[in-house]
C-alpha cells in the first residue's frame, strides 16, 4: 500500500509525492486497495452492513439533509462514499493526463440507504475497481504531467494526473480505520447466529 502517513496538508502535500508514481504504479495500488477493502468487508454478515455505529464526531457538512449531518455512517455509507471519490478522482485525474484541467466535479454516489448486504458491498467495490481501472486506461501514451489543477492547492499543492488520482486513493486509505471501527462495533453488539 503507498503510505500516505507524511502527507498533513501543511509541510507535505500529495504533491510532494506525485512524481513518485506512475500509471502503472497507480493502478497496482487501485488493485491493492480496492482488495484491502473487499478483504474487511467480503465475509461480514449482512447485519453488519447496516449497522449503526456510535461516534461522536460525526459531521458531514455535505449531509443532504440537516437530520444526517451528526449521523454515524454505516458500513454502506462508508463504502458508497469512498468508491465514489475513488472514482471521481481517477476521472479527474484522466482528465488532467489528457491536458485538460476540470473545471467541474464528476460525482456520483450510489444512495447508501439501498445498500443493504455484504453482497452489494462487494459488487459496489469490484464496479468501483473496474470503473477507476477504465479511467487509468484512458490515460494517453504521454500523458500530460506538467497540466496541473491548483484549486486546492493550499491543501494538496498543485497536482498533475498522478497526483489527482492520488488523492483518491489517499482519502480511501483515511476510511480503513472507520470501517474497521464500525465493523468491531458491530461484532460487539451482534450476536453471532447460532446453527
Amino acid at each position: 500500500m503507498i503510505d500516505f502517513s507524511r502527507v498533513n496538508g501543511d509541510t507535505f502535500k500529495i504533491a510532494d509525492m506525485q512524481n513518485d508514481f506512475t500509471r502503472e504504479d497507480l493502478i497496482d495500488a487501485t488493485h491493492e486497495m480496492i482488495d484491502t477493502l473487499l478483504s474487511l468487508v467480503s465475509d461480514i454478515p449482512d447485519s453488519y452492513v447496516t449497522f449503526q455505529p456510535e461516534d461522536p464526531h460525526a459531521y458531514d457538512r455535505g449531509a443532504a439533509t440537516e437530520e444526517e449531518k451528526y449521523l454515524a455512517w454505516t458500513l454502506a455509507h462508508v463504502i458508497v462514499h469512498i468508491t465514489a471519490s475513488g472514482e471521481e478522482t481517477a476521472a479527474l485525474g484522466a482528465t488532467l493526463a489528457r491536458g485538460t484541467v476540470p473545471t467541474w466535479r464528476d460525482r456520483y454516489e450510489v444512495p447508501w440507504q439501498t445498500v443493504r448486504t455484504t453482497r452489494q458491498l462487494v459488487q459496489r467495490l469490484e464496479e468501483s475497481r473496474r470503473i477507476r481501472l477504465a479511467y487509468l486506461n484512458a490515460w494517453p501514451d504521454e500523458p500530460q504531467l506538467e497540466v496541473y489543477y491548483t484549486k486546492l492547492e493550499h491543501r494538496w499543492g498543485a497536482l498533475n494526473a498522478v497526483g489527482y488520482t492520488l488523492k483518491g486513493l489517499k482519502h480511501d486509505s483515511d476510511h480503513l480505520g472507520q470501517i474497521e471501527a464500525i465493523i468491531q462495533q458491530a461484532r460487539e453488539a451482534i450476536p453471532e447466529p447460532r446453527f
